[in-house]
């Protein structure tokens, strides 16, 4: 249910409107008529001005129409309150007045779209568009009034208080200054404006607080002066409809030491006045300022009197001093119990007098509570462990340590961090604190290291060191061994290959804040090259690849001297080879002769340019040999906002 309405977008006066709806058609739809269009081309132009203007119009107001409420679709408090406020006949005419007008500039869009479509010049079609958009501007204006009450309305709309009619409310009534607003702010965190002068409360105000984790909105209503209803105010009338039309707990107030400016009578004849919108709810008499007079001060008549109002068993007396907070909270308190037990009681008769009243008394007969036989006693049980548990105390030097006072011994926060690992639950307590976790069996990685490792290595590098200086594996030509002969070779190209990636990374690592080289920079290759790698270091055999690579190259003719195959050019020489190629073949092409086979193919050619050529001129449009723009920039799109000029360019 909608409870405000602050999401309503403002409504524009007449000549804002207009502006809005005429200066987007005109964005949309500039006017790009030249001399020689086709009749057709003009009537679909402003057919489409006419229309676009239209569809901009319904939209605008049919937003403003669905924006604002219906006063047969909300709750009937809402709507009387509007009603109280606007006077809802008035506000219907002003909806009814746009909707109106909605439908009026639907017709006449029509009546011109078919007068347009029988133009038969641009002057016609010209003049039935200005009546079309002049008789649309007219109804715009007519609208005046309606778009200014729509915008009070829509601004008052979004200051009203956002009022549940269906959620737990205690209503606050009575006349002017008996302290309703100074209860209301004691018990919620409202803002109200508490002063010593009747009507301080021009109109409603909500608040809310929680009792028993249950939501409640508390609501002040102005006061209420006793008089017939016809003669009742606007501010009074607020109050009327809000006791009418909202179901709540009435709370309502009375100053017995008449500070307020009424006598004790009038109050009292108050609320036997106003006691028919009473009906179905429930009522408290809250006698407030008891730190002035309570009710045992009063005279014999006067009390009696006061007790009229409690007689019938149904209202029940409270009392309060907002002034010493005396009774506040027991007063809310009360009436909450109350309300709270009215709606559930309320909930059940509606239940069992509806379909789901069966399900629920099936429910209820199952519920069943089991009791020991023999009227035994069960009590709890407790742990030992939780029983005997001492109790922790700051100043007990043998107390439970926590992780407070360990962090208090280590340094203090921002210089002890918790040791999580010391919680953990493992088969073998020592693996706590590994550095690394565990991953198989209770076992780690580290686990699976033999820790003499770097002795041996140690050993292994001066055994071999120790080899190198007794010259074993110096170059013997009396090896007759050839498994030797090739242990020593890879050792060679082991030590080459170890030294050649140190050497790598160290020239990685001085490059690492040098720019870097283009990705284009040496990744061409020569055949050389490959050869040199492929057949000299890896020692394969590369006269199938280089007899593949120069068969897939371009060859060149004789004419251009040197080698047809000289595979090793660098990509520059490629580069310089391309634009050259590319420049001869620019000079010798004749665009006259390209494609043609003779003289009379050309002729032929032209011809027909020229014939289809003519066609777009008589028809003006625009061709290959156009460069020139067919129609003018529209001037608004580029000379900034309009201002206070002529607007007839429309």
């Amino acid at each position: 249910m909608q409870l405000t309405w602050k999401s309503i977008a403002p409504v524009p006066t007449s000549q804002e409107f207009l502006d809005i709806v005429l200066s987007r058609t005109q964005r949309r739809l500039p006017t790009q008529i030249r001399a020689g269009f086709a009749i057709s081309r003009i009537r679909a132009f402003y057919l489409r001005k006419v229309k676009f203007t239209e569809q901009t119009f319904s939209e605008k107001l049919g937003a403003i129409l669905e924006s604002f409420p219906r006063l047969q679709d909300i709750h009937p408090f809402h709507s009387a309150l509007m009603n109280t406020l606007y006077d809802a006949d008035h506000f219907r005419i002003a909806l009814g007045q746009l909707s109106t007008a909605k439908h009026l500039m639907e017709q006449i869009a029509r009546d011109y779209i078919r007068l347009i479509k029988y133009a038969q010049s641009l002057f016609q079609c010209k003049q039935l568009k200005r009546a079309a958009l002049g008789r649309m501007a007219t109804i715009t204006r007519r609208l005046k009034g309606s778009l200014e009450y729509l915008e009070q309305v829509r601004q008052h709309l979004g200051r009203l208080p956002s009022i549940d009619p269906n959620t737990r409310t205690l209503l606050i009534c009575g006349y002017p200054n008996v302290g309703k607003s100074s209860f209301l702010k004691s018990v919620t965190r409202a803002d109200v404006d508490v002063q010593p002068y009747a009507f301080t409360t021009k109109s409603l105000y909500v608040g809310h607080f929680d009792y028993k984790y249950l939501r409640f909105q508390a609501i002040d209503t102005p006061g209420i002066l006793d008089h017939p209803l016809e003669e009742m105010n606007t501010i009074e009338m607020q109050s009327i409809t809000a006791i009418a039309h909202l179901r709540s707990a009435v709370l309502y107030f009375v100053d017995l030491s008449e500070q307020c400016g009424y006598t004790i009578e009038a109050q009292v004849q108050l609320f036997h006045s106003i006691k028919p919108l009473f009906a179905n709810k429930i009522v408290f008499l809250v006698v407030n300022k008891i730190d002035v007079t309570r009710p045992e001060d009063l005279d014999p008549a006067r009390l009696t009197l006061l007790e009229s109002i409690t007689q019938s068993g149904e209202v029940e007396m409270l009392r309060l001093s907002c002034h010493t907070e005396e009774g506040v909270m027991e007063v809310r308190n009360q009436a909450c119990e109350r309300l709270l037990a009215a709606r559930v009681e309320q909930k059940l008769k509606n239940a069992s007098s509806g379909a789901a009243g069966k399900d629920v008394t099936d429910i209820l007969n199952r519920i069943h509570v089991s009791r020991p036989i023999g009227g035994v006693e069960r009590e709890p049980f407790i742990p030992d462990a939780v029983r005997n548990k001492k109790k922790y105390n700051k100043e007990d030097p043998e107390r439970p340590r926590l992780e407070r006072d360990i962090e208090a011994e280590e340094g203090g926060a921002g210089v002890y961090n918790v040791n999580l690992k010391k919680n953990y639950i493992l088969e073998n307590p020592d693996w706590k604190f590994d550095k690394i976790p565990e991953i198989y069996d209770g076992r780690n990685v580290y686990d699976f290291i033999d820790p003499d490792i770097e002795a041996k290595l140690a050993e292994l590098e001066a055994e071999e060191e120790r080899l190198q200086e007794t010259g074993f594996y110096d170059e013997d030509e009396d090896i007759e061994d050839e498994s030797e002969v090739e242990i020593r070779s890879k050792a060679d190209y082991i030590r080459e290959q170890r030294q050649l990636i140190r050497n790598a990374a160290r020239s990685k690592k001085s490059l690492k804040n040098r720019a870097i080289i283009p990705r284009t920079k040496g990744q061409g290759k020569k055949l050389s090259e490959m050869q040199e790698h492929i057949g000299g270091k890896l020692g394969f055999d590369t006269s199938a690849v280089a007899a593949r690579a120069r068969s897939k190259s371009r060859g060149r003719t004789s004419s251009r001297g040197g080698d047809e195959m000289e595979m090793d050019d660098g990509p520059a020489a490629t580069k310089e080879r391309n634009v050259a190629r590319a420049k001869s073949r620019a000079r010798s092409t004749n665009r006259r002769d390209d494609g043609i086979t003779n003289d009379g193919a050309r002729s032929k050619a032209e011809k027909l340019a020229r014939l289809n050529q003519k066609k777009m001129n008589r028809m003006a449009r625009q061709g290959e040999s156009d460069r020139h723009t067919p129609a003018s920039l529209p001037k608004h799109l580029f000379s900034g906002k309009r201002g206070m000029g002529k607007t007839d360019r429309r």
